[in-house]
């Protein structure tokens, strides 16, 4: 595994657990623990990390779902449109470059496995974020380079990691990625869902997602 890949590393959780005194007197009953109520009165607990999300363009869904996919701490890779005007697009309709959706993954991640500055690190490497309204031989707007942020501070790390990588020497061209508020997003049709682990023989795939994969030193999940 590459130097690229030591930057998804598992993160260690700590708990701590506090431990009550009973009272000594033998004439006084022992103290019964305290339940801390809610205002609702149910018992609080500490509510689970809240899983982060950003929604990716980078050309065909099929290889960015392939790479997230393989990446310690994302829990889920869906594939679909956003950034159109159609209500419920089909990929028939996508395809015309008509409707202004483009072709994305909605990337869903533990925060705690990994960070979104590190899934974005990821998003310049696997994709030309330099080229407008294409990706290789897949030409039209909904091939379009995107990040679609899903809150404020969001909106803020994106641009933030966009500067970063335009200064990082990596491109020879001007970045053009948009990056945009996350509108409705449309599930793509079940066929395009985890397409590259169900076709892997398939012929796009083995002419360009296994050659990404290769290209980002990423393992075939079995």
């Amino acid at each position: 595994m590459n130097t690229f890949l030591r930057l998804f590393s598992w993160t260690t959780l700590l708990c701590c657990a506090a431990c009550g005194r009973a009272d000594d007197s033998a004439s006084k009953p022992a103290a019964k623990p305290k339940t801390v109520l809610s205002p609702s009165n149910e018992p609080l607990v500490n509510p689970a990390p809240k899983a982060g999300v950003v929604t990716l363009g980078g050309g065909c869904f099929w290889c960015v779902e392939a790479v997230y996919q393989r990446i310690d701490g994302i829990t889920k890779v869906t594939s679909g449109y956003m950034g159109g005007k159609v209500p419920n697009p089909t990929y028939k309709q996508i395809c015309t470059g008509r409707t202004g959706h483009a072709e994305v993954v909605k990337v869903e991640f533990d925060p705690a496995k990994i960070t979104l500055e590190k899934v974005l690190a990821v998003f310049w490497k696997a994709h030309d974020p330099t080229t407008l309204n294409r990706q290789g031989v897949d030409i039209g707007t909904q091939y379009r380079s995107a990040i679609f942020f899903h809150t404020d501070a969001d909106k803020a790390a994106a641009e933030k990691s966009r500067q970063a990588a335009g200064r990082s020497g990596e491109f020879r061209n001007p970045i053009v990625t948009e990056i945009a508020k996350a509108s409705t997003f449309y599930k793509a049709e079940a066929y395009h869902q985890n397409y590259f682990n169900l076709n892997a023989n398939a012929p796009y795939c083995r002419a360009v997602i296994w050659p990404k994969l290769r290209k980002l030193d990423l393992k075939f999940k079995k």
